[in-house]
């Protein structure tokens, strides 16, 4: 039985996505990856319909009052992200388990919602310091922009207990086989 639904959430820099794509190279896990929408501009290599949908605030905010989201977070002042519900029922339709790659506020809306037939995980790094050097080595953030996502870094890091799980993400392999093994079990448990 398939249609569980998988969120990972972390602070900007903790390595969610490098952890994301690990686990969307496990075709044994059965997932699909849920595009989330945002008013951000893409970053680096980011393409439209595959890492977000990218699209204006006026049209966000269009599709808000439609009720198209399931959940949605204004994470920085006209900044907006939020989780289509058709990406959920285009994922449901294939026989897949949904994976969320969210923000943690993102994350806790999308358990609340989904409880018990959802699994959350936060990422957390391995210090504060380790994640300023990951932000700033990113080289796609000013200095301001940096101390911001590091002071939000610290309130998020306050709410890890929100979640099913933490992992922390200091040696990446160590970090890939645990949260490996917690989908894996709470797939197979699902489908007992």
């Amino acid at each position: 039985m398939n249609g569980r639904l998988i969120i990972i959430s972390a602070p900007s820099g903790a390595g969610k996505s490098t952890l994301v794509n690990f686990l969307m190279d496990r075709p044994e896990l059965d997932l699909e990856f849920s595009v989330s929408a945002t008013t951000r501009e893409p970053r680096g290599s980011e393409k439209n319909g595959s890492h977000y949908h990218f699209i204006t605030v006026r049209e966000f905010r269009k599709r808000i009052r439609r009720g198209d989201f399931i959940e949605w977070e204004e994470v920085y002042r006209n900044q907006y992200y939020g989780t289509p519900r058709e990406e959920i029922e285009r994922i449901f339709r294939k026989g897949k388990n949904v994976l969320f790659d969210v923000d943690v506020k993102g994350g806790i809306n999308l358990k609340n919602i989904f409880g018990n037939k959802s699994l959350s995980v936060f990422i957390r790094p391995p210090s504060v310091e380790e994640l300023e050097k990951r932000l700033t080595g990113r080289g796609t953030d000013s200095p301001e922009k940096i101390k911001m996502r590091l002071e939000k870094a610290l309130e998020e890091m306050k709410l890890a207990g929100l979640f099913d799980y933490t992992v922390v993400n200091d040696i990446l392999e160590q970090a890939q086989k645990e949260i490996y093994t917690i989908i894996k079990n709470f797939i197979e448990r699902q489908d007992e």
